[in-house]
């Protein structure tokens, strides 16, 4: 039996604005005790982009980063068992999930959790939607394409334009209750199609038909 996987605290200031979350730090990480240590793992090249907390930087200012942006950074899960690195290896049966509900509201202005990846989401909806829906309905729900490298169908410019949409929308605009406690996968913005221009009507025609109408009554 493998032994058990246990994951790192969160990344947070009080001020946080978004979560974000995965589900347990691959091996990579856990051995480098950082959070996305995988050299090829998007997750810091995104930050980078996004709030200037990319991969050049060392790891305790990347965090500092985040924080400065409003970004909180956990897992769903505390504690499993994994053979392997990847989502797919994770035992479910095995795993603790992570006190979510009193970390949000110890962070009150938290208006948006985005999963890293399916699975992160899966747990959440699983194990601990039903607690915060019902103390938090307004929360926002986004679920991302995973950084990892192991999901290689999306390309890392396509998961950036997501995750930078993602993370630019105020979380605070939507009405409370909008999301409706429900997952979304987030995905790129397409601009709208043209409106269809409006149906002429031929000069004088109305008043040619009413001409007719009184004619015919008469």
């Amino acid at each position: 039996m493998t032994d058990p996987c246990t994951g790192f605290p969160p990344v947070a200031r009080r001020d946080a604005r978004i979560l974000i979350l995965g589900s347990m730090p691959g091996d990579a990480s856990l051995r480098a005790g950082q959070y996305y240590a995988h050299p090829y793992n998007h997750f810091w090249p995104i930050m980078g982009a996004l709030c200037g907390a990319g991969p050049e930087l060392p790891y305790r200012r990347r965090l500092a980063r985040l924080r400065a942006a409003g970004i909180a950074l956990w897992d769903v899960l505390r504690e499993c068992r994994r053979h392997g690195s990847l989502d797919a290896a994770v035992e479910l049966r095995t795993a603790t999930a992570n006190e979510l509900l009193p970390f949000l509201r110890a962070h009150p202005g938290i208006g948006r959790v985005l999963f890293n990846g399916a699975l992160a989401a899966r747990i959440w909806h699983r194990r601990i939607q039903p607690g915060v829906e019902r103390e938090l309905p307004g929360l926002e729900l986004l679920r991302l394409p995973s950084t990892s490298p192991a999901h290689a169908a999306v390309s890392r410019a396509r998961k950036l334009r997501q995750w930078r949409a993602a993370c630019a929308l105020s979380p605070r605009a939507s009405p409370a209750g909008s999301s409706g406690g429900s997952v979304r996968t987030a995905r790129s913005r397409r601009p709208a199609p043209p409106a269809p221009a409006p149906r002429r009507t031929p000069a004088g025609s109305a008043h040619r038909r009413a001409a007719r109408r009184a004619r015919a009554a008469g």
